[in-house]
Order: C-alpha cells, then sequence, then structure tokens
C-alpha cells in the first residue's frame, strides 16, 4: 500500500501539448522533469505504473517506460524491482516555477568534457534532400502507418552497413530500429530480466548511462576492471550467475582500448559456457585514426552478440535514430520490450536514403578527417605545453585521457577550472565499483573543440595545475 502513487489528474500535471519538438517519450520526460522541478512532484512521489499512467494520457506503455528509465539515470527518480518508481528524495530546487521545456545547458566557455559532436558538421544539405526524396516516395499509406521496429526499407540499408562497415551478420528481419541506444539498451535490460536473469556485467571504469539503465531495469551491474588489452575477462569467472555482459569492445570507455583478439577469444567462450549474451555497445566504432578498422564482435558469433548502436555522433541525437541487432533467440523478447516504440518513419527512410546514395559514408570520412585534426592540435598542444603529462586512449574516438601529477585532488581542479569557466571531466567519474581511486586522470573531449580554444584550455589547465593542492592521504 505505501508504494500506491497518488491519486492526481496526470493529464493535467502532465499536459504534452505544452511541450513541443522531439519524440514523444522526451516530450513526456521534459514534462515529469519540469513537474519535479517546480514542486508539483515533491521527493518521494511514487509515479503510477507505466500501463496505468500510459492509459491515463493516451499513449503507449513503451514511451512511458523509455521516459522513466531517462530520468532515473539522470537522477530524478529512483526504481527498485517489484516497488514503484519514485521522485528521488532530497532534490533541491529554486522555488519559482521552472518552464516546461528543458533549460539549455550550460554554455560553456571552453567544453572539454567528452562524448560531445560537433553539431556544426551536420550534412544538413544532404539530409534535406534525403528527407525531401523520402518523403516523395513514401505512399500515403506507409506515411500513416507505425512500425514498431521501423520501416522494411530502413531496416534494409541499415543491416546493409552493418554488414558493410562493422562486419556484423544482419539482415532486415534481424535489425531492430530503435529510437536512441538507450532504448536498445532498456529493452534488452527487460527481456534479460524476463528471461529470469538478475545480474550484468560492466566495464570499470565506463560510461554511466547504459549502465544505470540497466539498475534502472532490474539488472544489478557487477564491475569488471579494464586493463590495456579491454575487459579482464578472467575475471568473469568468479561472478557466479552472472550470464550477461555490456562491453564497448571497438572502443572502450574512458580508455579508448580495443579488446584484443584473445581477449575477443574468451569472452565468446566464455558466453558460450555460460549459454549466456554479450551486449556490445559500438561506441565510437566509426571514429578511428591510427589503427584499422576494429570489426564487430556480433560477427564474429552473431548467435551470442546483440550490437547497439546509433546515429547521435555520427548526424545528431534529435535525429531518435538507432539500431539493436539481438541474436535470432532474442529478437521477439526485446521487440516485446519495445512495445512498439521506433524511430519515426520519415526519418528512417530518409537516412535509408542517405546509406544507399552514399552520402553517410562520406559524412563519416568527413567527421573522421574533421576529428583527427582537432585530437591532433590539442595532442601537439598538450606536448608543448605540458610534456611531463602522459597522454592515452588517442587512436579512435573523440575524447583522450591525460594523466596528472600524483595526489593532484582532481575534484578541486575541475571545481576552479568551472570558476573559469573551463568544462573538464575527473576520470574518477566513471568508476563503477566502490573502490579506491584510480591514478589521477581527466578524460578530455575534442569532439566540440574549437581551433581559436585549443591554446587557451591548454594554459588554463597548465596554470591552474601550477597552482594546485594536493589531495590528502592517510597515513599507513
Amino acid at each position: 500500500m505505501a508504494d500506491r502513487a497518488p491519486r492526481l489528474a496526470w493529464d493535467l500535471v502532465l499536459d504534452l501539448s505544452e511541450v513541443e519538438d522531439g519524440p514523444l517519450y522526451q516530450r513526456l520526460a521534459r514534462a515529469l522533469r519540469a513537474a519535479i522541478r517546480n514542486g508539483r512532484l515533491p521527493g518521494d512521489t511514487a509515479l503510477p505504473p507505466s500501463r496505468i499512467l500510459a492509459a491515463e494520457l493516451g499513449i503507449s506503455r513503451a514511451t512511458v517506460t523509455e521516459a522513466y528509465g531517462q530520468l532515473t539515470a539522470e537522477g530524478y527518480l529512483t526504481a527498485r524491482s517489484g516497488s514503484a518508481t519514485r521522485v528521488r528524495p532530497g532534490l533541491v530546487w529554486q522555488a519559482e516555477a521552472e518552464p516546461v521545456a528543458d533549460p539549455d545547458p550550460r554554455p560553456w566557455r571552453i567544453d572539454l568534457g567528452p562524448g560531445i559532436a560537433d553539431l556544426n558538421l551536420f550534412p544538413r544539405t544532404a539530409w534535406a534532400e534525403a528527407m525531401r526524396r523520402a518523403i516523395g516516395g513514401l505512399p500515403a499509406g506507409e506515411l500513416a502507418a507505425a512500425y514498431p521496429a521501423g520501416h522494411p526499407r530502413a531496416r534494409r540499408a541499415v543491416a546493409g552497413y552493418l554488414r558493410r562497415a562493422r562486419d556484423a551478420y544482419a539482415d532486415a528481419a534481424g535489425t531492430l530500429l530503435v529510437p536512441s541506444a538507450s532504448a536498445g539498451m532498456r529493452a534488452l535490460a527487460e527481456a534479460l530480466v524476463r528471461a529470469g536473469l538478475t545480474e550484468i556485467a560492466v566495464e570499470d571504469p565506463s560510461w554511466g548511462r547504459l549502465r544505470d539503465l540497466c539498475a534502472a531495469h532490474g539488472l544489478t551491474p557487477r564491475p569488471v576492471p579494464v586493463d590495456a588489452d579491454g575487459l579482464l575477462v578472467d575475471r568473469l569467472t568468479g561472478l557466479a550467475g552472472v550470464r550477461a555482459v555490456l562491453i564497448t569492445p571497438a572502443h572502450q570507455f574512458p580508455s579508448g582500448v580495443a579488446l584484443s583478439p584473445a581477449r575477443r577469444a574468451a569472452l565468446l567462450a566464455w558466453c558460450r559456457d555460460v549459454d549466456g549474451l554479450i551486449i556490445e555497445d559500438d561506441y565510437d566504432a566509426p571514429f578511428r585514426y591510427d589503427r584499422a578498422q576494429v570489426a564487430s564482435l556480433q560477427g564474429m558469433a552473431p548467435d551470442r552478440v546483440a550490437l547497439l548502436g546509433s546515429v547521435s555522433k555520427t548526424l545528431s541525437p534529435a535525429l531518435g535514430l538507432g539500431w539493436l541487432v539481438p541474436p535470432p533467440d532474442w529478437i521477439e523478447p526485446v521487440a516485446t520490450a519495445l512495445d512498439g516504440i521506433g524511430p519515426s518513419t520519415v526519418d528512417a527512410v530518409a537516412f535509408a536514403e542517405l546509406i544507399e546514395s552514399g552520402r553517410y559514408d562520406q559524412q563519416l570520412r568527413r567527421l573522421r578527417l574533421s576529428y583527427r585534426k582537432r585530437r591532433d592540435r590539442l595532442v601537439e598542444r598538450l606536448a608543448a605545453e605540458l610534456p611531463e603529462l602522459p597522454v592515452s586512449g588517442l587512436s579512435a574516438g573523440l575524447h583522450l585521457v591525460l594523466g596528472l601529477p600524483p595526489a593532484t585532488d582532481v575534484p578541486d581542479l575541475v571545481r576552479r577550472a568551472a570558476e573559469a569557466d573551463l568544462h573538464l571531466v575527473d576520470h574518477d567519474r566513471y568508476r563503477a565499483a566502490d573502490r579506491p581511486p584510480d591514478p589521477p586522470a581527466l578524460v578530455l573531449g575534442y569532439g566540440n573543440l574549437r581551433d581559436a580554444q585549443v591554446v587557451p584550455a591548454v594554459r588554463l589547465l597548465r596554470e591552474l595545475l601550477a597552482n594546485r593542492p594536493r589531495r590528502p592521504t592517510t597515513a599507513p
């Protein structure tokens, strides 16, 4: 009884007509976020089950589930298996009402945060032409239809791209289009829980978004360390009951390493031994500079690996386009968990146009060239200003790892940088386990770094380090 949601007129509390633009689940998330921030939904409020809220708002259950998952990952909600989803207690906001629309993120003078792509590189002309062709070529009936796993033409095009560019084993029937990698991860997590799995191995350190989604949907993350060859696969055998693993084999975040051939073979052998599932987050796979393309793990074992990806960095996260290629035995459970949620038909067909015309490959080449130049400029300036500091994770992706002097108080460094309008991110932010801190380091993103910002950014970092306090040490 304690978990029962309050009897509210949810269609009034969450008026989606006030929230414009974006996929429906994002609009619902914005409305919920605003209701929390302006006090309409106080801390510890129990939200209604997804099925009930969906019925009250006249939307799909999958839309509600995705919105709940997003806000749980952001820290607005808490979710435990068997209990109601609740507003996290202790959140403090300004008393005045907040607008329903999201506030703009802080416009840093210089942003060295990782995971940020330059949306100025979005191929506007090519996309506009692809949209024109998509709209002009779609029959009226298909404009009205919903395709839960994506329009068939788009599924064929994406499957073909994955076979060619990622050496994946993919066909149209087994390629499910999703609104985002997060939506795909949510569906996989729900399918795993329904199959009786309760735990999932995750890389440590790793990106928190998908890890948090696992936890929000009933899977307990079990951290496994990473070294220069990737995930320490031999540690999996010590995790009793774990039969699933979430991994970034092409470009591990944040270390930037690729899973070695020996570890790949060992991981697949472990998965077969436990009759398990590997979830391959194809993180930053298109962005490689100093090494050959790393083929997908899924192509080596399509019966054991689910491949997950999106266009959030190669095109734009606003498009809401991603893909999920699960093993054959998992297609139906995952499709059930998706519960009809899929990308826009027009956007999906426009993406197919982009792939089929060769313009998507052109976009990838353009991005690789641009980001490589940005990486080189940043590395060159770091070598000139801070030659004593080690740099790693350079061969791919949109970020690098900068080692710092021993005993550096990194949280204080990040705070002082923020006061100077420079965004830095502590490597320790991505720890998945409650353990002693790693050697001090920063994860520096260069995807959205302008040429004119490189010199002032590195010089400011040098000045901050020159005046740094030391991290307190404990006596032995």
